[in-house]
């Protein structure tokens, strides 16, 4: 039997051949669709095209403005039409594009194909760079709060509370998450997030969530959560603020602040003061040291801290692994609300505002330190209305 070539074998067999028309692209044509194809696959995963407006994600808007340009251009019609699969072209939604500047044929078309780059959704010439875009969000339409006098309470507490050590600061990105009644610092000022929305997946994946968040000058702005991580994450002086309860009182582990056996003293002042005088049984110091009180107060006369007059211990208490910071911190908090308000002048002239002395009686400071021993104490406060201590609601 003689050889038959392969077309004579197809002929006896019977089988018709169809020659592939094989369609090339230039590589402009081949960005437009890498483009294209991105919105759709935005489209398969929430259902629906993409949408303008602030509330939406960054990539989402860029989305919209990339399918609003491909449904003006008749040449990206012609090149995107055999694979427009969900309509997207002929779509009737709102993705129109406010025009940016005058732009001819070639310009746009440049504009769309985003650069060498097939990635380059995000990098539209004719509009804002993602980085300043992104930075507008996360310092986004702050507006003046109007319930801001509830508030201002809590950034009075925290500021006190930082200074006292009772809170601490922590670099931000050891710890990135975001909750409701949180604290940061950012941009040299305090931040409170009030109020925290559900939970739903951006356009890349990942959970975000709208926030109500309060500005220690008194500002708010409700912007998303991965908006205000970024943020934190730009501001190298970006901070977060421990809880007040965050890490123990009384340890076996030595930090640099404990003391190994200390002692907690009660003071009343001598001075002569016309206040200080009608008060004195009322008014009390309270300090904690790892020394000997006695030295601690050998020189009180020449100190504004004591009232420059000499002071009579009036109790003393003995306590093993204490961290010093915390504990004055502590006191600090429970009778912030009767602390002294009184300036004197220094043997220089100059005004002091002694800290650390309360109008309390000395049997609450006594009932307070046996809280202390219990560990119950971080749940109580001072209520000068009653004179003693009550539990925080």
């Amino acid at each position: 039997m003689p050889m038959l070539s392969d077309d004579e074998l197809l002929d006896a067999l019977g089988v018709e051949q169809e020659i592939e028309e094989k369609r090339s692209h230039s590589p402009r044509e081949e960005r437009i669709i890498a483009g294209f194809e991105e919105i759709q696959r935005f489209v398969e995963r929430y259902g629906r095209a993409p949408q303008h407006g602030e509330d939406n994600d960054i990539f989402e808007r860029l989305y919209a403005v990339r399918l609003g340009r491909l449904r003006e251009q008749e040449e990206c019609r012609a090149i995107l039409s055999s694979i427009d699969y969900q309509g997207l072209l002929n779509g009737a939604d709102s993705t129109s594009v406010a025009p940016v500047k005058s732009m001819d044929d070639d310009e746009l078309l440049a504009e769309l194909e985003g650069g060498d780059d097939l990635s380059g959704i995000t990098e539209l010439r004719h509009v804002r760079p993602k980085v300043e875009i992104r930075a507008a969000e996360d310092i986004a339409k702050r507006e003046k709060c109007e319930d801001f006098d509830l508030f201002r309470p809590l950034f009075e507490d925290a500021e006190q509370e930082l200074k006292s050590g009772i809170r601490q600061t922590r670099p931000f990105g050891k710890d990135a998450s975001i909750n409701k009644s949180n604290f940061f610092i950012l941009g040299g000022q305090l931040v409170y997030v009030a109020e925290k929305g559900e939970e739903f997946k951006a356009p890349n994946g990942q959970p975000d969530a709208r926030l109500r968040v309060i500005y220690s000058n008194g500002t708010e702005s409700n912007i998303l959560l991965r908006s205000l991580q970024r943020a934190l994450y730009k501001d190298e002086a970006g901070r977060r603020l421990t809880e007040p309860d965050a890490g123990p009182l009384f340890s076996e582990a030595w930090d640099q602040d404990d003391i190994e056996s200390g002692t907690i003293y009660v003071l009343r002042s001598l001075s002569n003061h016309p206040f200080v005088s009608e008060h004195r049984e009322l008014i009390h110091k309270i300090g904690v040291t790892g020394g000997k009180v006695e030295t601690r107060i050998s020189n009180a006369t020449y100190d504004a801290t004591y009232l420059l007059a000499d002071v009579e211990v009036v109790a003393s208490y003995k306590l093993a692994g204490i961290n010093r910071t915390k504990l004055e911190g502590l006191f600090h908090r429970i009778f912030s609300p009767v602390q002294l308000d009184l300036t004197i002048h220094d043997r220089f002239g100059h005004p002091v505002r002694p800290k650390e002395w309360f109008l309390v009686p000395l049997h609450v400071i006594d009932e307070a330190v046996s809280h202390i021993r219990d560990g119950s104490i971080t749940n109580m406060t001072y209520d000068p209305k009653l004179a003693k201590l009550v539990g925080l609601v």
